[in-house]
């Protein structure tokens, strides 16, 4: 009896798959899960992150100070409202592009899954 032996280049694992294309955007570096893209608003989304982010920082000094409740809370329901728009800026950009994608290549049954399951995350 004899026991065939795999050879070294067949132990080792399979490429990770090709990251999603959206017809307005290239494929990055590949994540945890292996999906990733190029944001094609990247820098606008990002202008926006450092504004909330600066917004936060701003409630914690409110905070800091004893600010009064409703001024803070005032500025918390700005950053929601600010995040809820760079959620809605990248829902938008998946839906037109990656979403589409999938349909044209081949149905898109699991990216509107996908979509689906986001969105009601959103809520």
């Amino acid at each position: 009896m004899s026991v065939q032996r795999k050879s070294r280049k067949a132990q080792v694992a399979a490429p990770a798959p090709e990251a999603p294309r959206c017809a307005h955007c290239e494929p990055d570096t590949a994540t945890v899960d292996g999906k990733s893209v190029v944001q094609p608003r990247k820098k606008a989304l990002l202008n926006r992150l450092s504004r909330i982010g600066g917004q936060v920082n701003g409630i914690a000094q409110m905070i800091e100070k004893d600010r009064y409740c409703v001024d803070i809370l005032t500025q918390v329901s700005a950053v929601r409202s600010a995040l809820d728009a760079v959620a809605s800026q990248l829902l938008a950009d998946h839906a037109n592009g990656c979403v589409r994608q999938a349909i044209l290549e081949d149905g898109g049954e699991e990216a509107i899954t996908e979509l689906l399951g986001i969105i009601k995350k959103m809520r």
